[in-house]
């Protein structure tokens, strides 16, 4: 893991890019590679490369980026992430004449471009943001990893393109002012997060996942998908259920033992359930050291911990256990970094305790963990999922059928009752969902939905969003699956829209982004893209059995982990917000919201926003999650616009 970032004035007549620019660029980054930087002009100084190491494969000097190919071709990348199966392509590389310099996966990356361009793509498996130039043929390739591990951003205007691994990079660069986009914070409200390609920052945007941008001399940019995650066209003919969990567990070792990849001590974030644990007992299979864990918990909030399981866990597969606890004073002081380490405002208060365990994880000389997101995703292991499913099958169906007239009829008497008499704002807005002919699934995680978003916008906002909403977002890509797989049933569609928007852009966004303020790389056994594409072509029988998800999951688990383990309740891995706003800080969170310098720009209607904090406080509502997102959205505004 890197960072990498980039200046090229394609327009330029002559060069103009200043090294100490690019090294300012690249320095914004420092925490996401403190052991090496590196900078350089190409293109007769209209190209600036940047570029810091963390150095986990090949520590030698040899892995110094910007990294070039075979003399003669004229090729240079800078690069983060990593390539797993980059041993493997060597092989056949070196068979065909290239030379190489250094053990890196980085140097593969760039012979495999010199021996078939664009589609080097194809033939690379890991987690990667790539930026390469190409003095042959004039052009700028970037490149993000197929599943969205890695983030990669980037800024193209007036015969200019500026990239960076870290929006804050980009921002950086003289010519690059930051200023709200506001349909973008439409959105983030929704969904705690922007959807690719733009971000909360106007005129900033990510490329998304499975996604190549190609900038050529002329200033022409192509952005092409070149992986999705789209269930097959035919299902596996014929595969028992016991080929089935012969093949999950066969395809989830590989990938941990791809992500044992490293010249540096690696371990694993322990919560003690399903998907952790499974990550330790697997990897304890393949090295003969104990692994290292490492466990967060609440000291005042106990009902969150999962401690008594990850320690658990921790004896049964005789691990280095190491753990922390943290409480409110540990979320007030890393406040202020938070908003930094973030670039946009990621509304998962997860990102706290996420922080600190990474930080343990560091202190005790640990630079690579596995992590165990995706699994929840892939598997359907999430209430939420079950219970859309259910809703789906027994009554969503059917009433999509009754004329769109009679919905709008009996939504206009439902919906008043329902404001009435009840405070769940999901059964609310499934209510306006129906009458308006959208589907029922959002997304794991939906905050402020299209009835109660408009209270908390002010009026000169609801103004200027007027027409929108955040369904578009959701109806693009329920419709691409609807054309390209037609046949694919309802849950492949939930899982196929939470893989392009919830995870990719918030889950793994953060976790790339806090691991990263401590200099540790999170690698994501579950996400690797063989194992997904696998899951991808389950039915819904195979991993939903009555009431709870996961089920094909948890059976092929079966041979490595205790059955109390894997079917004991599910316990999200959370952060006690509920109890920071009505505590000793929630004074102070909501100075930080109700003064902040944002309401002069007349984003939120603050006195619908006093009264979500006088509710919450009193205990008549739960709204910590509201709160967070208008609080993450007033520090970021605070930083990065003031």
């Amino acid at each position: 893991m890197c960072g990498i970032c980039g200046v090229w004035e394609y327009g330029a007549a002559r060069g103009g890019v200043e090294l100490s620019l690019v090294e300012r660029m690249r320095d914004r980054m420092t925490h996401r590679g403190p052991d090496d930087a590196g900078a350089g002009l190409f293109d007769g100084g209209r190209l600036g490369l940047g570029h810091r190491r963390l150095s986990i494969v090949d520590l030698s000097p040899a892995g110094h980026n910007p990294m070039r190919g075979c003399a003669e071709r004229g090729v240079w990348t800078v690069f983060n992430g990593e390539i797993y199966n980059h041993a493997s392509l060597r092989e056949d590389l070196e068979r065909r004449g290239h030379v190489y310099h250094s053990r890196t996966d980085t140097e593969t990356i760039l012979h495999l471009y010199e021996e078939r361009g664009l589609d080097f793509v194809h033939d690379i498996e890991g987690d990667f943001g790539i930026a390469l130039w190409d003095a042959t043929r004039e052009r700028l390739v970037l490149v993000r990893d197929r599943i969205g591990v890695k983030p990669l951003y980037f800024y193209q205007r007036d015969g200019r393109v500026i990239f960076a691994s870290e929006i804050k990079a980009i921002l950086a660069h003289p010519s690059v002012s930051a200023d709200v986009d506001e349909e973008q914070l439409y959105h983030y409200l929704t969904f705690l997060t922007t959807p690719a390609p733009r971000t909360l920052f106007r005129d900033i945007q990510k490329l998304p996942a499975g996604h190549m941008l190609v900038i050529e001399r002329s200033g022409e940019a192509r952005m092409t998908q070149y992986w999705d995650a789209l269930p097959p066209a035919q299902s596996p003919d014929g595969q028992t259920d016991e080929e089935q969990k012969a093949e999950i567990l066969r395809l989830l070792r590989a990938s941990i033992k791809k992500r044992m990849m490293a010249d540096v001590p690696f371990g694993v974030f322990l919560s003690g359930g399903v998907d952790s644990s499974a990550n330790v007992a697997l990897m304890s299979e393949l090295t003969s050291q104990p692994v290292r864990t490492f466990t967060v918990g609440f000291r005042d909030n106990e009902y969150l911990n999962e401690l008594d399981s990850a320690r658990q866990i921790a004896r049964r597969f005789k691990t280095d256990h190491h753990e922390v606890l943290i409480g409110e004073a540990e979320m007030q002081q890393f406040l202020p970094d938070l908003v930094f380490h973030q670039d946009e405002p990621i509304a998962d208060p997860v990102c706290v305790p996420l922080y600190y365990v990474s930080k343990l994880a560091r202190q005790t000389g640990t630079i690579v963990v596995q992590v165990g997101e995706g699994a929840d995703e892939i598997f359907s292991g999430y209430d939420k999922y079950v219970q859309y499913l259910r809703i789906q099958e027994r009554f969503w169906r059917h009433a999509e059928r009754v004329p769109l007239v009679a919905r709008r009829a009996a939504a206009a008497v439902a919906r008043p009752l329902l404001e009435k008499t009840t405070q769940k704002r999901q059964a609310i807005d499934l209510v306006r969902r129906l009458a308006a002919d959208e589907s029922l699934f959002w997304g794991g995680t939906i905050v402020y939905d299209e009835t109660f978003k408009p209270r908390v916008l002010s009026k000169e906002m609801r103004a200027r969003c007027l027409g929108l909403s955040s369904y578009d977002v959701v109806r693009g890509f329920q419709e691409h699956i609807a054309r390209l797989r037609p046949d694919s049933d309802f849950l492949a569609r939930m899982t196929y829209l939470e893989l392009k928007l919830r995870l990719s852009e918030l889950l793994l966004m953060r976790v790339d982004k806090i691991t990263m303020a401590t200099s540790i790389e999170a690698r994501v056994p579950f996400l690797d893209h063989h194992l997904v594409e696998y899951a991808m072509s389950l039915s819904r029988a195979s991993k939903v059995e009555g009431r709870s998800g996961k089920h094909i999951l948890k059976r092929a688990l079966e041979e490595v982990l205790p059955r109390d383990v894997l079917y004991r309740p599910k316990r999200g891995f959370g952060a006690p917000i509920r109890e920071w706003f009505r505590g000793a800080a929630g004074e102070l969170l909501e100075g930080h919201l109700m003064n902040s310098p944002a309401r002069r720009r007349r984003f939120f209607d603050y006195d619908f926003v006093a009264r979500l904090i006088t509710e919450h406080q009193r205990g008549a509502h739960d709204w910590s999650f509201h709160l967070w997102a208008l609080l993450n959205f007033s520090l970021w505004y605070e930083r990065w616009i003031e």
